[in-house]
């Protein structure tokens, strides 16, 4: 499907859920050779893990799932990424994978917190 080249053309950057935490990040247009221009989520920053302010320490147990902490601790199991981002993990199941394994769970929402130093 090709788009036109006027940005009203494009998807929305808020085409994501306010939960998602693609939600806000602008869309991009990548052009192809044949000139076909593909529309794509641009890339996501995160933040360090030092500028959120954490709302528990949390020692994993055997048979804990990220998207039951996020249910836990942030009412909505959709909200495990929140724990992977204050936790530098590049795989999600590696939050839980290791028993009595502590990890930080943010502030829900990924409020950004003071200072520490």
């Amino acid at each position: 499907m090709a788009y036109e080249s006027t940005p009203s053309a494009l998807p929305a950057a808020t085409g994501y859920p306010r939960s998602s935490r693609y939600h806000g990040i602008p869309t991009a247009v990548h052009t192809l050779p044949d000139g076909r221009e593909v529309p794509y989520t641009a890339r996501r920053l995160l933040p360090g893990p030092e500028e959120l302010e954490e709302l528990a320490e949390h020692t994993v147990s055997t048979g804990e799932r990220p998207d039951l902490l996020g249910h836990r601790y942030l009412g909505s199991a959709d909200q495990w990424w929140r724990i992977a981002d204050a936790n530098p993990v590049l795989d999600p199941a590696e939050l839980t994978a290791e028993p009595g394994r502590t990890i930080g769970v943010p502030l829900p929402g990924g409020f950004p917190g003071v200072a520490h130093g």
